[in-house]
């Protein structure tokens, strides 16, 4: 699965009342009209489904996000060949590096752009609530990819609060999937004899003598912001995603009720871990300033002897490529996940997938044709429309199809790596609709025919380590409450008292009695600014979502 900026994406809150005042105006285009209601039930009225390439479709797309620029559509080879033969032109509105602030300006003008990309949740409620945005259901049964693939219960799963669905998912999954773990430097684990690296203790004491023989390597690059600790707190229990002590959760499941992180006694023990790998110069000095680039040189460099992340492959695979290239026995290596001495090592979990994926695509009322719209994305999250957007056109790196619809790739996909990674890296920033079951099974079942010499480095790693070490957290999925509801300020507040009291107590703490006095006062200062109201709003989500999953 190509998970993108993923890493990268910001929240955003959308102002209510600018909505109300400007969402609800649908445009003046001819197309606004019917959709109200229904998206424009063609079915009801008897219209034929709309057939994509017949005629011309151009719509609008925003991404929003502060990183995110959508590159010229047409100028790579899968866009370009969907434009020349389905006749489909995006037009790209760019955030300008302030995505709030540019959203909110098209509200205020009445200008709304046909798709918005975006996070799920309270920003797209607000959204629906303002009636700016189409409901998908009549077009379900008229295009099946979405309904195929995603299934009913992952579309449940996106149902807003009136019954129907306004979103479409990207990266949806019915499987685990992700690439969550540790990153080990092979020459030097090599040079220093293999060790054992399965507990934190023994990773403690690796990290030492890297830290030795190695003076001008990290011995544990952490990530941007010490991201790399929310991963490592899955070390210390079974069955522990990290989700729940993260920043984005920030709630800790126990019986039937979610609790406070900073009286969690795993998310405690990660923090004195952290500090103790601070205080001797084992992680990143400056892990909570530095920049994303900085962490890429590094590990493409070779300069960091282990690398926890949320997706470390990314720079994992460019590293592995380029540091074997000037030297076969250097590059990375995956390894099982590192555990708390006396835990089942098969139930440790640094890393989440839920069905739901990533981030979701609506539709505008504004739209002139929403339908269409719908009928391109249901296209392009399905087989084909998958395929040629991974790998581009037909006769280049794949050739027709199997019996399931998986692409047969061409002897150029394996000998012109260069190319075919240029060629996906084109259309990262494209896939919207991804749909993770087809691509990734269609990647595996390749990869499975290949000698062991041949195959991808991310996909070696992926098949025997990282989606083997997923946990399914769709139970948890929007928990967090609209920006500007009282549960909303609450959250912002605690979550800058987090982050604060994480800083502290790696960087500032001398001591573990140090660490847990940090975080003793972090959870009195979440109670004050209303952390318990937080708690039992985020509860009442997730029960929730127990019940539409049956659980």
């Amino acid at each position: 699965m190509r998970i993108g900026k993923k890493g990268r994406r910001v929240g955003s809150t959308l102002l209510a009342l600018t909505l109300v005042l400007a969402g609800c105006s649908g445009g003046s285009s001819s197309g606004a009209g019917k959709t109200e209601g229904g998206s424009g039930s063609a079915e009801a009225s008897g219209q034929e489904a709309y057939v994509l390439g017949e005629s011309p479709l151009e719509f609008s797309f925003y991404g929003h996000y502060d990183w995110y620029t959508m590159p010229n559509w047409g100028e790579d080879k899968a866009s370009e060949w969907i434009k020349a033969n389905k006749k489909v032109n995006v037009v790209p509105i760019s955030s300008g590096g302030n995505a709030k602030q540019k959203l909110s300006t098209m509200i205020v003008s009445g200008e709304l752009p046909d798709v918005i990309w975006t996070e799920r949740g309270a920003d797209v409620e607000s959204l629906r609530k303002a009636g700016a945005i189409v409901p998908f259901d009549d077009y379900l049964d008229k295009y099946p990819n979405l309904k195929k693939w995603a299934g009913e219960e992952t579309l449940d799963m996106l149902r807003s609060e009136d019954g129907k669905l306004y979103q479409f998912p990207n990266w949806y999954t019915t499987q685990p999937n992700g690439n969550a773990g540790y990153l080990v430097n092979k020459k030097i684990y090599n040079e220093l004899g293999a060790p054992k690296l399965e507990t934190t203790e023994e990773l403690y004491a690796y990290l030492k003598q890297v830290k030795d023989k190695y003076p001008d390597v990290v011995p544990l690059e952490v990530g941007q912001s010490a991201s790399g600790v929310d991963i490592m707190s899955s070390a210390f229990a079974e069955n522990r995603p990290y989700l729940y002590s993260s920043l984005s959760m920030k709630a800790v499941p126990s019986g039937e009720t979610l609790t406070s992180v900073f009286t969690d006694d795993v998310f405690r023990e990660t923090l004195v871990y952290a500090n103790r790998l601070y205080r001797d110069k084992l992680i990143s000095q400056d892990a909570f300033t530095q920049p994303l680039e900085q962490v890429e040189q590094k590990i493409i460099t070779g300069k960091a002897a282990v690398y926890v992340a949320s997706s470390p492959t990314e720079f994992g695979a460019i590293g592995d490529s380029l540091l074997s290239e000037e030297d076969p026995e250097a590059g990375y290596i995956m390894i099982w996940p590192v555990h708390k001495e006396g835990l089942d090592k098969n139930k440790i979990f640094p890393g989440t997938y839920n069905q739901l994926g990533w981030n979701v695509s609506v539709i505008s009322k504004t739209a002139k044709d929403p339908e269409a719209i719908f009928a391109f994305l249901d296209w392009l999250t399905g087989p084909e429309g998958q395929r040629i957007s991974m790998w581009g056109p037909e006769g280049l790196y794949w050739d027709g199809v199997d019996e399931e619809e998986a692409p047969i790739f061409t002897d150029a996909f394996t000998s012109d790596t260069k190319g075919r990674d240029e060629l996906m890296n084109s259309t990262v920033n494209l896939q919207w609709v991804g749909n993770t079951v087809y691509v990734d099974n269609s990647k595996m079942k390749f990869e499975s025919t290949l000698p062991e010499d041949k195959k991808s480095w991310e996909t070696k790693w992926q098949s025997e380590i990282t989606w083997k070490t997923q946990y399914d957290t769709t139970a948890f999925v929007n928990l967090n409450p609209a920006g500007d509801s009282n549960e909303g300020i609450i959250e912002q507040s605690v979550g800058e008292i987090y982050e604060k009291a994480k800083a502290q107590a790696i960087l500032n703490a001398g001591s573990e009695e140090e660490v847990l006095a940090i975080l003793d006062q972090a959870e009195q200062d979440a109670q004050q600014v209303g952390y318990a109201q937080l708690l039992e709003y985020k509860t009442g989500k997730w029960q929730e979502n127990l019940a539409k999953l049956g659980k």
